[in-house]
């Protein structure tokens, strides 16, 4: 390592992203401490599988999506909102909206993007729902729905897996008798690689909640109130109010032009050590990384293997800037949970099954403890604690 202080530049502040600064920012760096770059287009972070909840009200946007400025308060980590235009890792080099950036150790974690161009009509008339303002051009577009004079509100969720399922069970609680919820899935069933009890939880959700299920179906185009589906050689056009689409994740621009090894989804072929194939300097992690375990099977994209890799990712850098050895990542499966409607949920994993209630609650107690930082964790602790006793004194005035 040279005498000038290194730098080091993370695109991406999501759970690989962040987690990543955070633990980077708590390693012992002796002498030699490093710049840390945080690089976002956002100014706010997004606990993602806690999205959901926005839709029915349950939990409000500053406890799923604090700021970075917040998070990062107590850290020697420089926040910088900016979007990515181009990398080169021959020169090391990030060109960014506003400014450029030389490193010594880059970070790729910038994420996906819903595709929205694979049907005729989705770029104009779906949904996607990913984000934060996802989630408010969703709740302004049912609050529309909600005043208007119609009787029932048709809504269709393209996709049945976690985000799909999510998604319908949380609409059909908030729309309740006005809600015609219909989920469209391609493949033969819902959840294709959850396990078998979630599977059997969601199917159960599913038909409490009178969500009509099409499987084995694709849709063919979209229009501003209908779309066409395809099961099998049959072809039929359905009114329609609302399209959520929840299928696919295309890779940034900036990661998909790196003149390196990628997979036919444009992910990043990596090494045990999440090291980019041929460019030892660079890591990825994510849903752009193409990490593949000892028997060559690629990890899931979920937050939990995300925030592993993060831990691996901030170590291996550390290694490598202290003349250290670096490790190869590990995944270990920690169980899958599901919101599937108020106040309940599904969970499988580590030799436990729950549903219901006692599931939701297992769910929100877990994500807390997951949550970035203590200072945020006991924030929203407290706010969940306090939130009954908020709402019976309200309501008893």
């Amino acid at each position: 390592m040279t005498d000038s202080q290194p730098t080091i530049c993370i695109l991406g502040g999501g759970f690989g992203g962040l987690y990543t600064a955070l633990r980077l920012s708590q390693l012992p760096w002796e002498a030699h401490k490093p710049l840390i770059y945080l690089v976002d287009q956002n100014d706010h972070f997004l606990f993602s599988p806690l999205l959901y909840e926005l839709v029915t009200g349950e939990l409000q946007s500053w406890e799923i999506a604090p700021p970075y400025s917040e998070l990062l308060a107590n850290t020697d980590v420089r926040f910088l909102q900016s979007a990515v235009q181009q990398i080169d890792v021959q020169q090391q080099q990030v060109t960014l909206s506003d400014q450029s950036l030389s490193y010594d150790r880059l970070v790729l974690a910038l994420g996906g993007e819903t595709p929205l161009q694979q049907v005729p009509g989705s770029a104009e008339y779906a949904l996607p729902f990913r984000t934060v303002k996802d989630a408010y051009r969703l709740e302004e577009r049912l609050r529309a729905l909600e005043t208007s004079t119609a009787s029932k509100i048709r809504v269709a969720v393209v996709g049945a897996g976690p985000s799909g399922v999510e998604l319908a069970c949380k609409l059909a609680d908030r729309l309740g008798d006005r809600g015609r919820i219909r989920l469209i899935e391609r493949n033969t069933q819902i959840l294709k690689s959850a396990p078998e009890f979630n599977q059997a939880s969601a199917q159960k959700a599913l038909e409490k909640r009178q969500i009509w299920i099409d499987l084995d179906t694709s849709v063919q185009s979209l229009s501003e109130k209908e779309m066409t589906l395809r099961y099998k050689e049959q072809v039929d056009t359905l009114p329609v109010d609302l399209v959520l689409w929840t299928v696919g994740t295309a890779i940034a621009q900036p990661i998909q032009a790196l003149p390196l090894p990628h997979n036919e989804l444009g992910q990043l072929a990596t090494e045990p050590t999440l090291q980019v194939q041929h460019s030892p300097h660079t890591f990825a992690l994510g849903d752009l990384a193409d990490y593949r375990d000892s028997q060559g099977k690629p990890t899931p994209k979920t937050a939990q293997v995300a925030i592993q890799q993060a831990d691996c990712v901030g170590w291996n850098i550390w290694a490598s800037l202290t003349q250290r050895p670096l490790l190869p990542f590990h995944y270990t499966h920690l169980g899958e949970m599901l919101t599937l409607g108020e106040d309940t949920a599904a969970l499988s994993g580590l030799g436990v099954q729950l549903d219901g209630p006692l599931a939701f609650m297992a769910r929100r107690m877990i994500y807390l403890y997951r949550m970035p930082t203590l200072e945020h964790q006991l924030k929203v602790g407290v706010n969940w604690m306090f939130k009954p006793l908020v709402a019976a004194l309200s309501a008893n005035r």
